[in-house]
């Protein structure tokens, strides 16, 4: 991290999400999405706003955290390089659903936001983060979670699953769950249509970017049914 922006950080223009009504996190990031580089914000939130830090580190932000009390903290966000919205979209589907467990209770918030830290962005992990979002989505069928398993979905396939990989995959859920239960859950379902997208892009030649672009339109956050965002 750049030091010389700390000293800055007081003048930043401030953003509380204390309170607000809506969806917080869209109203930060197209603020920054705006800022110019070498340009900072400061988002005050009652719960570390840890699904901010990965957003906007995709914009080219740098952060700086600090807990003001048990019921504030302070973000300070500078913008350190300029990147376009075209590129932190190739980033898929941030999990901005932590920030609705902050707004049941604070302490679950930051507790979630701990947690998160630890399974998702662990220095070293053992199990690599392809194979983490395909254990992660096939639990999620089990469960019968299929806008999380979608989710999984689309960032496999950023982390570089390939076809043949959600081919065994998708057999094995047909193997642990049964053909009546695929038939009638598993296939008219969002999951199964993004898996079946992947497949007729890349048998059309489509690249890898071309696939991701199509994911994000169909089954990002503007698909109801993927969706984890508060709505309007």
């Amino acid at each position: 991290m750049s030091e010389e922006w700390k000293d800055k950080r007081e003048s930043f223009e401030i953003l509380d999400g204390r309170g607000h009504v809506g969806n917080f996190l869209q109203t930060v990031l197209k603020k920054c999405e705006n800022l110019a580089k070498d340009t900072g914000i400061c988002v005050i939130q009652s719960f570390e706003p840890v699904p901010l830090y990965s957003n906007l580190s995709d914009l080219g932000f740098e952060h700086l955290t600090e807990k003001v009390s048990d019921n504030e903290y302070r973000a300070y966000f500078y913008r350190t390089k300029s990147i376009g919205k075209t590129t932190a979209v190739k980033v898929p589907l941030h999990p901005a659903a932590l920030a609705n467990l902050g707004k049941t209770d604070k302490a679950l918030g930051k507790i979630a936001s701990q947690f998160w830290q630890l399974v998702w962005n662990k220095e070293d992990p053992a199990i690599d983060q392809k194979t983490k979002y395909l254990l992660s989505l096939a639990n999620a069928v089990g469960a019968g979670r299929h806008r999380q398993a979608t989710r999984e979905l689309v960032k496999a396939y950023f982390a570089g699953v390939t076809v043949n990989e959600l081919d065994e995959l998708f057999s094995l859920f047909v193997w642990n769950q049964g053909i009546g239960h695929f038939a009638s859950e598993i296939g008219p379902s969002q999951l199964f249509s993004a898996y079946q997208l992947i497949k007729r892009l890349q048998g059309e030649g489509k690249s890898r970017d071309e696939v991701m672009a199509q994911l994000i339109e169909k089954f990002g956050e503007s698909n109801p049914d993927v969706s984890v965002l508060e709505s309007q």
